[in-house]
């Protein structure tokens, strides 16, 4: 069963969706972060099937700013900082009335679901990180290698018309394709749901633009000097890491989550790039439904 609601937040409202099992376990209920920023939760919709799977509630939402939730594209810049959707996430939760809760968040979603974490928030009983790196530095690290491994003549694309500024070049778009396309999703084409997000996220890019930038690899936002490995070390609830083989989270770019998170494990799923979930649906839900089984 699903239900959907709507919580006033700041001058504006956050939108969500619970999808709730047919045998209810009593455990405590999974929220599901998205990435982008600015992304929306359709390409992670696939997820609500975790519901069945662990007798859970499972929560989806839209942070502000995107899909169904209010948007603000005349918002100062400061305005779009970790901290607005750290306390959006808990407003809605409180606002659920769950006071235990487990966290889910995929790309920009895992580095938000470990800035909820470090924080050390009551009720908070384990942190799912999936395909995201622990900071901007190393993901615009992987990112040029990732590039450097491409066809010539989309390196020499891209680097033209970031040069130039004319990143709505067709060429320019069709080289980003070619990345995106190895590292991002490797489903052609592009599964409904992943297209749904995107497209939203160009009808409103206020928040993508603002924090990241233009697309995955060209990181020029506000987001770009963000990093949590120094306070990684604070969170304390069982923590697993997922990432793909060819993902643009690069080993290197989440192994500080293995590393400096006391005890957390690691999964890597071979043929996959960054959106696992999609490519490898009943494989990465079984994952995390494994993981959260000992768990209350």
């Amino acid at each position: 069963m699903q239900r959907e609601i709507t919580v006033p937040f700041h001058d504006g409202f956050t939108w969500a969706r619970l999808t709730e099992p047919t045998e209810p376990t009593g455990k405590a209920p999974l929220f599901v972060l998205h990435g982008g920023p600015g992304m929306a939760h359709n390409y992670v919709a696939n997820l609500d099937a975790l519901s069945e799977l662990t007798g859970r509630t499972v929560v989806h939402y839209d942070q502000i700013g995107c899909g169904k939730s209010s948007h603000h594209p005349d918002a100062p810049s400061s305005q779009w900082v970790p901290q607005l959707f750290v306390d959006e996430f808990h407003n809605l939760r409180e606002a659920l009335g769950f006071g235990e809760y487990h966290v889910l968040g995929q790309s920009w979603g895992g580095m938000l679901g470990a800035e909820i974490a470090v924080r050390q928030p009551a009720g908070l009983k384990s942190l799912e990180i999936c395909n995201s790196p622990a900071s901007m530095e190393l993901w615009l690290a992987g990112a040029a290698r990732l590039r450097s491994e491409l066809p010539e003549d989309a390196r020499q694309a891209l680097d033209r018309h970031e040069a130039d500024g004319t990143l709505d070049h067709p060429d320019y778009v069709e080289a980003t394709r070619v990345f995106y396309e190895r590292h991002v999703c490797r489903v052609t084409p592009m599964p409904q749901d992943f297209v749904d997000s995107e497209q939203q996220m160009l009808a409103d890019p206020t928040v993508y633009f603002t924090m990241n930038g233009p697309n995955e690899f060209h990181v020029v936002g506000t987001g770009r000097d963000w990093t949590i490995i120094d306070r990684l070390p604070r969170v304390a609830v069982p923590t697993l890491v997922v990432a793909g083989e060819f993902d643009e989270a690069t080993p290197e770019t989440w192994e500080p989550f293995v590393t400096h998170i006391p005890g957390a494990r690691s999964h890597v799923f071979a043929g996959a790039s960054h959106c696992t979930h999609l490519e490898m649906p009943d494989a990465f839900r079984a994952v995390i439904a494994d993981f959260l089984a000992p768990l209350p």
